[in-house]
């Protein structure tokens, strides 16, 4: 018989459907229950493409012996931390005062009104060394809440006001120096690792946040090592076997420092914004192989994490076949059989493959040192290699497409959209890619309409349902999506929709008193603290993320409130940045933003035409991150009130740009050659 989450659209819950386990959701029929019976609740968050969250559900949560004790003593809750970031904050709060460190699954312990009084994160179903297990977890727990309840109150007192305390910020009137910058760039090089690449050491993440960064960082200073931490990182980054060499995209994280063994599962939002840095590296450098990973990064999630109306998918599994990595490597054997002794000869010695393999017996495609290295081994150029190994990969990859494969979470989160929507905006404006330009703007089409119903943005969707209010992070990253989708587009509908957007944004969740936001709005259920998380973790927090977008909406429609907001935002955090600069990645963007002299570009002209394209070209050459772009097709319909339009035509009825410094613009110019040099002197100095 399924439990309560058989009604449940989460893949992750439904996953969890079958079990024997008296499963909740997330709600206050739980917590009512709790009360009425006097016991404890479970609250245990995870997700799909979690792989210990599948081991503690095929070790724990299918065992009927186990089940039936959760049954018994506990009132149990299952959460999708994707759906639940604000659930998922508060509780992995307690966690890490618990024990300086959280992860997941997240199993924690707390009251009947919700206050958290212990909790964990793997319990094997027998005892390890160093590990009780899950059912003396479950004795341990229901004893001291029915035996030492005064403990258990005190515990959960002290958890709370610690969790409280963290979601207070203050506003602050200093202002943001270069010298925050300044600070924050040492410390991210002291923990560069020339090696190998990256920052820290293993498990080893791939950090695109701190990377924009640092790309933002050397746009505005000029500083020469932070261009090689952006190359070095980059490059060994797509040569490991945390990239997939055969079908794209990346791996959540690698579980070595040399980038070689990945985590296997893929999730859209670690692809969205690798896809920019990527892109980003491509336009500072012009070296094609970062290019080959922006459109085989984006090529991966139109094949194999879109929805046919145009939202995307969440992640892709770790296991298959209960098997972690099971669908991404490879025997040597196999490799011969499927491309001849010749051509198998040439793959192995490219991507390492060996007898013995790197990984559990088999091997995980890697690229050990490039196309000149291993061309001259096997007596050919660097370039002709490539080419050779082109048809290998397809190959490979057809094969590969008959495995079983990791599951999809199917479900269509807001935020993440929003980081893919960008993604796609920007390498279409970038790379001139009519593909993505059209996959960028089904994408906004469908989340406006699926996820916006009724005048209220929505967290999920799955199978034509909507539900969840949406989170600061869904407007935040949904509306610096819009913002790039009109650059890449000139349509103006994506501006008003950014500008409705941000006008909610700010209507449900800005705290005037502090001059903050906080991550959830005034019309969220009550929880035992209204959270407010300032870390930029896998994704932005949504204070940075609006910080950004509050700053770009507000150049591009000369709104002073929106600007305002933004400086209060970037004053708040300030003061934490230099502690720990590399928790705070997206915050650190939105510095270099605002300290850089801000650039702003209008072209008048249909996006269309040959000779608007000639302009867009110039821009899109360089990397120029604080320079703002607006664009008016002369056929749109309903223009967006912008200070930058203003008065502004064509010449000669010919598609025109106007290059400005703080909203005084230069000669108007028709012609692709003069906007270069224009750009180029408005270009800050090395």
């Amino acid at each position: 018989m399924p439990n309560r989450l058989i009604n449940e659209t989460s893949p992750y819950l439904l996953q969890h459907a079958h079990n024997p386990v008296d499963w909740y959701a997330w709600g206050d029929e739980a917590f009512a229950k709790a009360k009425a019976e006097d016991k404890p609740v479970l609250v245990s968050i995870g997700y799909a493409a979690c792989h210990w969250c599948h081991v503690m559900e095929h070790e724990s949560f299918e065992d009927p012996d186990i089940a039936a004790k959760m049954n018994e003593r506990f009132i149990s809750i299952k959460v999708d931390r994707e759906e639940h970031p604000d659930v998922d904050s508060i509780y992995m709060e307690a966690l890490q005062r618990l024990h300086g460190h959280g992860g997941w699954p997240l199993n924690v312990f707390v009251m009947p009104d919700g206050r958290p009084f212990y909790g964990g994160t793997y319990f094997p179903n027998t005892p390890r060394v160093g590990m009780p297990s899950w059912p003396d977890v479950l004795d341990a727990v229901a004893d001291a809440y029915h035996n030492r309840r005064e403990s258990v109150l005190q515990n959960a007192e002290a958890l709370t006001s610690a969790i409280l305390a963290s979601t207070q910020t203050a506003a602050s009137d200093e202002p943001v120096r270069a010298s925050i910058a300044a600070e924050a760039f040492a410390g991210i090089a002291s923990a560069f690792d020339e090696e190998h690449g990256g920052f820290g050491g293993a498990p080893k993440f791939p950090q695109p946040m701190v990377l924009g960064f640092l790309l933002r960082h050397h746009a505005r200073t000029g500083e020469p090592r932070a261009r090689h931490l952006i190359e070095h990182t980059l490059r060994s980054m797509a040569n490991g076997g945390m990239y997939d060499h055969l079908g794209g995209g990346f791996a959540r994280y690698a579980t070595d420092e040399a980038w070689l063994v990945p985590h296997f599962e893929k999730m859209l939002y670690d692809n969205a914004q690798l896809a920019i840095a990527y892109l980003q590296g491509y336009q500072l450098t012009g070296e094609r192989g970062f290019e080959t990973v922006v459109r085989e990064t984006l090529d991966y999630l139109l094949r194999d994490l879109r929805h046919p109306q145009g939202g995307f998918f969440s992640s892709q599994d770790a296991d298959s076949e209960g098997v972690e990595g099971k669908y991404y490597v490879w025997d040597a054997e196999e490799i011969e059989a499927l491309l001849g002794k010749t051509d198998a000869a040439v793959f192995n010695r490219f991507y390492g493959v060996s007898g013995p393999g790197n990984f559990e017996g088999h091997n995980i495609l890697h690229v050990p040192d490039g196309p000149e290295a291993a061309g001259r081994d096997l007596g050919m150029a660097g370039e002709a290699l490539l080419e050779r190994l082109q048809p290998m990969r397809r190959r490979l990859l057809t094969e590969r497409a008959t495995r079983v494969p990791p599951a999809t979470d199917d479900k269509v989160l807001t935020a993440w959209n929003g980081l893919a929507l960008r993604a796609f905006a920007e390498a279409a404006m970038v790379l001139g890619e009519p593909r993505y330009r059209e996959a960028a703007e089904q994408n906004a089409a469908f989340v406006l309409e699926a996820l916006h119903p009724h005048g209220r943005l929505l967290r999920t969707w799955r199978n034509g349902t909507a539900h969840l209010n949406g989170y600061l992070e869904d407007y935040a990253c949904l509306i610096n999506g819009l913002l790039s989708l009109h650059e890449a587009t000139f349509a103006h509908r994506w501006l008003w929709a950014a500008k409705e957007l941000t006008d909610e944004m700010l209507t449900l969740f800005w705290d005037e008193e502090a001059g903050g936001l906080y991550d959830v709005g005034t019309d969220h259920e009550a929880l035992i603290v209204r959270p407010r998380d300032m870390l930029d973790n896998a994704v932005p927090s949504g204070s940075s993320a609006a910080a950004e977008a509050l700053a770009r909406l507000g150049t591009l429609s000369g709104d002073e409130e929106y600007a305002r907001k933004a400086g209060q935002l970037l004053r708040s955090v300030a003061g934490l940045l230099g502690d720990a600069p590399l928790a705070f990645g997206n915050w650190l963007k939105a510095i270099e933003l605002h300290l850089a002299e801000p650039r702003e570009v209008a072209i008048i002209g249909s996006p269309d035409d040959a000779a608007t394209r000639g302009l867009l070209d110039e821009l899109a050459r360089a990397y120029a991150p604080s320079r703002s772009l607006i664009g008016l097709d002369p056929a749109e319909d309903r223009p967006f009130p912008s200070p930058l339009l203003e008065g502004r035509g064509q010449v000669d009825g010919k598609p025109t740009a106007y290059v400005c410094r703080g909203y005084a613009c230069e000669l108007p110019t028709t012609e692709a050659a003069t906007l270069a040099g224009q750009l180029a002197d408005a270009a800050p100095a090395p």
